[in-house]
């Protein structure tokens, strides 16, 4: 018998069974509910215990994490007559770290206040990789009390946390990053496109540029994929078109113009448009190879 809380896992897609895994090797047992069932497959052949519904496998767990598609998936998991709020443990801990709106996070905050339960919304940055390797950036909103009691948890996955303010700071922190990574998608894909309508041989310049000034994490890992023609989905362009419309509506709600993400949007709408959402979000330099 483990003497370590019990965690229920919901959403166990491309980043979320890395994450699920890493807290079932560290001794929590573990309960699962994803759509498809075959995605957790993994999990439960390793000892994870299935449950028909999010609800159900919430009942099992002192603690709850969501990593989830849409803000409708995390509104309609919490918030619905059925859902998390409504069915955890008295005094469960709700851990959203699914990309999301901050003005969701407030209002499932305000419920799962309501019932006696704790809730944070925790978004992470790193993709598939840092998910895998659990480096992945965690940033939380909620109060103090909370994060301190998901600390262990979160320490599985990554060990850059901070929080950064109420519910819905989280959330904005991570706006701020998909604002930063969708721009600087743009940026490198240009560069390389630029390179090789030079002539030159992109990868080669692409180990010249990325480990200087204009380096980043995208370009160091996602450059090379997108030269090798590899748009598997590490991160969705369906999830950063998501993210990039939340991050818009966010900002001409603070009366802030963002130009560069609008360059972006416009840009990951034509991805969109040839059929490419379900694709890595480096798919974006085969536009420029197709120009």
């Amino acid at each position: 018998m483990s003497d370590r809380p019990p965690v229920a896992f919901i959403g166990t897609g491309v980043m979320g069974r890395s994450m699920a895994g890493h807290i079932m090797a560290a001794g929590h047992p573990l309960h699962v509910f994803n759509r498809t069932k075959d995605k957790a497959k993994a999990l439960l052949d390793a000892g994870a215990h299935w449950h028909s519904s999010a609800a159900r496998a919430a009942e099992q767990a002192d603690i709850v994490i969501t990593m989830l598609g849409f803000p409708y998936d995390v509104e309609q998991t919490y918030l619905a007559a059925d859902g998390l709020v409504e069915r955890a443990r008295a005094g469960a801990l709700l851990i959203d770290m699914t990309t999301s709106s901050p003005p969701l996070a407030k209002r499932i905050f305000e419920a799962a206040s309501a019932k006696g339960l704790h809730a944070l919304d925790a978004p992470v940055s790193g993709g598939d990789v840092g998910a895998r390797e659990a480096k992945l950036v965690i940033m939380a909103g909620g109060d103090a009390v909370a994060f301190e009691r998901a600390r262990p948890i979160l320490s599985l996955l990554g060990k850059n946390l901070a929080l950064h303010g109420p519910a819905g700071s989280g959330q904005h922190c991570k706006m701020a990053n998909q604002i930063a990574c969708a721009v600087g998608m743009v940026a490198w894909c240009e560069a390389l496109a630029y390179a090789k309508r030079a002539g030159l041989d992109p990868a080669r310049v692409h180990g010249s540029i990325s480990g200087g000034a204009a380096g980043s994490w995208a370009m160091t890992h996602l450059g090379p994929r997108a030269l090798n023609g590899d748009f598997a989905p590490g991160f969705y362009v369906k999830h950063i078109r998501k993210d990039i419309g939340i991050a818009i509506e966010s900002a001409e709600e603070m009366g802030l113009e963002l130009p560069g993400l609008d360059c972006a949007r416009i840009l990951y709408a034509r991805v969109a448009a040839n059929g490419w959402e379900e694709f890595g979000t480096q798919v974006l330099y085969r536009l420029y190879t197709a120009l």
